[in-house]
């Protein structure tokens, strides 16, 4: 969010706003954990589905449950659910 209002700020030709909201977000992301990467999310994606057994697109909440459970916080789940579906499917 605080991205998308630096964007913006920039386009607005206002800066000063945008360098604010960029530090900020340093400061943030210092307290926040490290995200996975795409590799390190199809690797946990494949390990759930494995610990999980699914085995189609109808297991598909199984798999996420597991990875809300084990990565809240270090993954994009709109992004893993995409891979998840394409493994699935």
């Amino acid at each position: 969010q605080r991205e998308e209002s630096a964007k913006a700020f920039d386009d607005g030709k206002r800066p000063e706003l945008a360098a604010q909201e960029r530090d900020e977000m340093a400061i943030i992301r210092d307290f926040l954990p490290t995200q996975l990467g795409q590799a390190e999310t199809e690797t946990a994606v494949r390990a759930a589905i494995a610990e999980t057994g699914a085995s189609g697109v109808k297991d598909m909440g199984k798999v996420m449950a597991v990875l809300k459970e084990k990565y809240a916080g270090q993954m994009d789940f709109s992004k893993a659910s995409g891979i998840v579906k394409g493994l699935l499917q």
